[in-house]
């Protein structure tokens, strides 16, 4: 047997509102929170107990640079630069000056944060709550099917923003959808005490020698202490050929990602016999970085991004290099705007080569056009976050957590203003848009 047969049944409607938004990372919490500021009714749902995705849930505790390559211009403002001033007024966020790494953040302290923006700006948010189907009226989205502890529900809305990372509501509501062939792999965080090696250990040097007998990958490895602690967040895993977005690979991945951060803490302890070393925690989600994307009115390229393309609808700007994960080969290239390219793996020296020749002028960002977040036929949906139209290339720059906020916070606008006029997101003009955003606090170049 396949398939059976459920039986119809009556639910009740559990919220009816302006704007649902689906997915609570803060990629998601911003969506919501712009809209509410400009005055529309919003619900949030999120599957998890608190908001804050990859970065609170998977202790993905790195927010890149906000200012262009030179480090002289801010080309990121907005409610990315808003939490990091309130997490600064509770000692919770570290910073590296002129780094491509700039903000080291307590995702603790991150989850409040963004419980008492949801809080203040007037936002309905239901937690442990999963999305599980679009629901119609007369052949109209019109709001999501949705299932918690008090039951399954309807939720009306007008406008949808489909936050969830893997686009789960735009592939069950039939938007064209493409799955990359090779999807970045995800990396299980983990968070250790007594994180104290002696003087000139190397951590990838050891686990480069010591991985296949512990059947580790070779991936890449970084990690921070926990700001005001010395707990240290490591990410040292590599998960690969594990579809995140089907249930039987993400459980796999789960498992693979804790047997790994497993490997490495007996790697340290067997072979090097590093004393008082001790797994504290691991996340409640494995940091997913790639599953889905829609195919939306444009696709970003890697050309784009790498020459700084300029856009007139571009809703959000970046400098964070381009990663390449390829499967079978350990380590990591990145591309650089100035022409370079590096490939890194842990215990052996980098290897510099360049991606094309020297120009008179690089550019100094890139910029993420609100084209790519329209899915095609599109009215009444926007997608917000790492499911965004983008090829290989250009997705390995684009995905980072502080330039999806900022798809978040121009997804939540645009609805906001859809829903304030009566049109369709895509009849929204672009240059409206973008003038809420600036005065909202954003940096639209």
């Amino acid at each position: 047997m396949t398939e059976v047969m459920i039986p119809s049944r009556k639910v009740p409607v559990i919220g009816q509102t302006g704007i649902c938004v689906i997915g609570g990372s803060c990629t998601g919490v911003f969506a919501a929170v712009r809209a509410a500021r400009l005055g529309a009714e919003v619900m949030i749902v999120e599957k998890q107990n608190r908001f804050g995705g990859v970065a609170v849930s998977g202790m993905v505790s790195i927010w890149h640079s906000l200012k262009n390559t030179t480090f002289k211009n801010r080309i990121i403002a907005g409610l990315t630069q808003e939490i990091i001033e309130r997490l600064q007024r509770r000692q919770a966020v570290n910073s590296h000056d002129n780094s491509y790494s700039d903000y080291i953040l307590n995702t603790e302290e991150l989850a409040i944060e963004l419980d008492r923006l949801i809080i203040e700006a007037g936002v309905k948010p239901l937690l442990h709550t999963v999305f599980t189907a679009p629901y119609y009226e007369d052949g109209r989205l019109a709001g999501v099917v949705v299932e918690n502890k008090s039951g399954c529900g309807v939720i009306l809305a007008d406008y949808l923003i489909d936050a969830s990372g893997d686009a789960d509501l735009c592939s069950r509501a039939g938007c064209s959808i493409r799955q990359p062939e090779a999807p970045q792999p995800s990396t299980t965080c983990a968070r250790f005490s007594g994180w104290k090696f002696p003087e000139g250990f190397d951590l990838g040097s050891a686990l480069r020698k010591y991985g296949a007998e512990y059947n580790l990958p070779q991936g890449f490895i970084w990690g921070e202490n926990v700001p005001g602690s010395d707990i240290h967040m490591l990410a040292g895993t590599r998960i690969f050929n594990c579809d995140c977005a089907d249930a039987a690979g993400l459980t796999a991945a789960e498992i693979e990602g804790r047997r790994q951060v497993r490997a490495i803490t007996d790697i340290l302890r067997d072979k090097y016999d590093i004393s008082g070393l001790a797994l504290q925690a691991l996340p409640s989600m494995t940091g997913i970085r790639e599953t889905r994307h829609i195919r939306a009115l444009y696709t970003l390229t890697g050309p784009d991004l790498l020459n700084g393309v300029r856009f007139d609808d571009a809703i959000a700007n970046g400098t964070y290099r381009v990663d390449i994960h390829q499967p079978g080969r350990p380590g990591i290239i990145f591309r650089y705007l100035n022409g370079r390219e590096v490939y890194a793996c842990p215990g052996q020296k980098e290897e510099e080569s360049r991606w094309r020749e020297p120009v008179d002028k690089d550019p100094a960002f890139y910029q993420i056009p609100l084209r790519c977040l329209i899915p095609e036929r599109a009215g009444n949906i926007i997608a917000a976050g790492r499911m965004l139209d983008a090829d290989q290339e250009a997705f390995g720059g684009a995905r980072v957590m502080v330039n999806m906020n900022q798809t978040g916070e121009a997804a939540g606008v645009a609805a906001a203003l859809a829903l304030e006029t009566g049109k369709t997101i895509p009849e929204i003009p672009a240059e409206k848009i973008r003038q809420t955003l600036r005065k909202g606090g954003s940096c639209i170049i």
